[in-house]
């Protein structure tokens, strides 16, 4: 096989890379922009350790749920996997892709019940995140990485931004241009600006500017804080952000706030949230209530229950369940985070709730070996699932309901597996649409206790 070639191929199932599955003579074949039981022509495009990422040039067999993407850089752009279908179809098939994950791994007693969809999937991103390059023709251009590559796809307007956010990109690619602001070059570690981080509040009309530097000396930055405000008066806040380090870890651990307080605020199940630049805040806000309000509804929170909340960030779900509950116990690693979320508890007057910054595992170990008991336990860990010390420590505290919210219903089903060696069970997972157009979804169950335990090596 080689670059180039074209083959026939039938579409076998959809992987959680965004890609569709096809097979020939053994080889594994990646369709991009290609949906179940399609059938047709693909070129091969690149070779990967698992097999070839290719593309139809002809569709003999569509997909009924097939429609033209509404995006003019689509083919190239690495964001979205689904915009080629219409949005039903999308939420089908993450419902399916899961169910399928269930049974492959042993737990197909668990029921995928609900995927919860978004009335209008578009415009949902309230944190944008910006590279910048010099084209062949040596001007500068603001975009999204190309898939496979570090070349930056230049835009004007992305389906999933609000108009305001796609509208600030635009102003500092003119600021860059106008006071000829060098950019970095990963390759030789020369030039200033990384990247452009934005984050906003629309229900408060608040904006949030991070200019992401290779150093401490910015040049012109007063005349560009003063042109963007100027042009978008919703900008509260403008910070420089320093990395100077060779990764591919977007903030760096310096700061300097050039305009307002450093932070935003935003409201979400009717409290008020303080965001920084190096917060974890849900991308979606909509998405993140109904979320939210209903996984607080599984769990059987009264007045006396004791709440331990892990991977916290600023403290979001333990502050909405508080008012539940008799007391709750937020751990985040982030410092950043622990001060958001205390800085929140004080602004919204919950006094029933005390935040630690500790690794999870470390500090559900610490917590079960003072035998401390816990309700219920909440974990909304990263993509990576929890490590399996967390898990047996966790059941060692014996709590009566586990809430489980994952972005990675994956790693979660890995969990569940040991959730369920060591006694608790569920019968049932309920997904929402987080992330419209890409192939992420977010899970959440409700493990409870079964009267078969394995006992803990």
């Amino acid at each position: 096989m080689r670059k180039g070639m074209r083959i026939e191929v039938k579409i076998k199932r959809l992987e959680e890379n965004g890609y569709a599955l096809a097979f020939y003579k053994g080889n594994k074949i990646y369709v991009k922009h290609a949906m179940l039981q399609e059938e047709g022509i693909v070129e091969l495009q690149k070779q990967l350790k698992q097999g070839w990422v290719g593309e139809f040039v002809q569709i003999k067999k569509q997909h009924l749920g097939r429609k033209k993407a509404d995006c003019s850089i689509y083919e190239r752009c690495g964001s979205c996997h689904m915009l080629h279908m219409d949005y039903e179809t999308t939420l089908q098939l993450k419902k399916e892709m899961v169910t399928n994950w269930l049974k492959e791994e042993g737990l197909s007693h668990i029921k995928v019940r609900n995927i919860f969809g978004m009335d209008t999937p578009y415009n949902y991103r309230n944190k944008v995140m910006i590279g910048f390059q010099k084209n062949k023709r040596k001007e500068v251009i603001a975009g999204f990485y190309e898939e496979f590559s570090h070349n930056i796809i230049p835009y004007k307007r992305c389906l999933l931004h609000h108009e305001k956010s796609d509208a600030i990109v635009q102003s500092i690619l003119d600021c860059i241009k106008k006071y000829k602001i060098e950019i970095y070059d990963e390759n030789r570690r020369t030039g200033l600006l990384r990247h452009v981080l934005l984050r906003h509040s629309e229900q408060n009309n608040a904006w949030m500017v991070v200019f992401v530097v290779a150093n401490t000396r910015f040049p012109a930055r007063k005349q560009i804080v003063r042109e963007l405000l100027q042009k978008h008066p919703y900008i509260k806040t403008i910070v420089q952000n320093v990395n100077t380090r060779k990764t591919s870890i977007v903030l760096g651990e310096k700061e300097e706030i050039l305009y307002g307080k450093g932070f935003i605020v935003d409201t979400l199940c009717g409290l008020q949230f303080q965001i920084s630049s190096r917060s974890f805040y849900q991308i979606n806000k909509q998405q993140c209530e109904k979320l939210y309000n209903y996984a607080i509804s599984l769990c059987n929170v009264t007045k006396h229950a004791s709440v331990l909340d892990t991977y916290c960030g600023i403290g979001t779900i333990g502050m909405c369940i508080s008012n539940e509950a008799g007391n709750v116990t937020g751990v985040e690693l982030n410092k950043d985070g622990v001060k958001d979320a205390k800085e929140n508890a004080r602004n919204n007057h919950i006094k029933n709730i005390t935040f630690v910054q500790d690794d999870a595992t470390k500090y559900m170990i610490y917590e079960a070996n003072k035998k401390k008991k816990y309700d219920v336990v909440i974990l909304d860990p990263p993509r990576s699932g929890c490590t399996k010390e967390f898990i047996e420590a966790c059941v060692r505290c014996k709590p009566k309901q586990i809430l489980y919210i994952s972005c990675n219903p994956k790693t979660q089903i890995e969990d569940l597996k040991m959730f369920k060696k060591l006694g608790y069970v569920t019968e049932t997972m309920d997904l929402f649409d987080m992330f419209p157009w890409t192939m992420h979804v977010e899970s959440v169950v409700l493990l409870s206790k079964s009267n078969n335990v394995s006992k803990l090596s």
